[in-house]
């Protein structure tokens, strides 16, 4: 039996660039994680930490005591038969004189109405943006972790991939965005160990809201 054969023939196969890897040689991911179960998992986990704010009330409580102690001076030298303060006279006066809608009593009553706001802002909300809340483990410690350290965790982790020139962190609130820079290997391959690594990272930072993880890979820029 005779088999028939043709003229040997190779060609080229159209090349496909991976799922995720544009032409610019990027490669991006969002990852998501399960957090890790401690005690607070019942009860949501653990809210901001709230600032003491006290530059602020100490400036605010500093004001007050100048000038509640100079009217009381002058009230008390008042009932003392001596003559009131020239300043007191003045304000007195001007307030006496001046409509509510000159420039000057609009401008006194938007400053004091933008200090109030200002006062109030800073009364109803909880401030330290930057310490990320961290779940308990016992019912009596509750801590917290800059983002400055969580970002610098997540950064000497991504460093151990293989295949990673150099990486930025930006950690936010609810987000950790990291771009790496890849020197060989797949970048799709790079991302992927990345997505692993950082998401074991994020659990061992332990937080009571684990942010998201989004993570960008790309080739180092040409010299020159």
């Amino acid at each position: 039996m005779s088999e028939s054969q043709g003229s040997d023939s190779t060609q080229r196969m159209p090349v496909l660039e991976k799922a995720g890897e544009s032409a610019l040689g990027q490669s991006a991911s969002a990852a998501a994680y399960e957090p890790l179960h401690t005690v607070d998992d019942e009860d949501g986990g653990q809210g901001r930490f709230w600032s003491a704010r006290r530059v602020p009330a100490g400036i605010l409580a500093v004001v007050i005591l100048v000038v509640a102690a100079v009217f009381l001076y002058d009230i008390a030298a008042v009932r003392a038969h001596r003559s009131a303060m020239h300043w007191r006279k003045s304000l007195a006066r001007q307030l006496a004189e001046r409509s509510l809608d000159d420039t000057w009593v609009l401008v006194g009553a938007g400053v004091a109405a933008a200090l109030g706001i200002w006062l109030i802002v800073l009364a109803v909300t909880p401030g330290l943006r930057d310490v990320l809340p961290m779940r308990r483990t016992h019912a009596d410690v509750r801590a917290g972790l800059h983002r400055g350290a969580a970002a610098m965790a997540l950064r000497d982790r991504a460093m151990e991939v293989a295949g990673v020139q150099s990486v930025r962190v930006r950690m936010g609130r609810t987000k950790a965005d990291v771009r790496a820079v890849s020197h060989f290997r797949e970048l799709d391959d790079v991302r992927a160990d990345l997505d692993a690594t950082l998401a074991d990272g994020i659990r061992g930072l332990g937080l009571a809201r684990p942010p998201a993880l989004s993570v960008h890979v790309r080739r180092p820029g040409r010299k020159g």
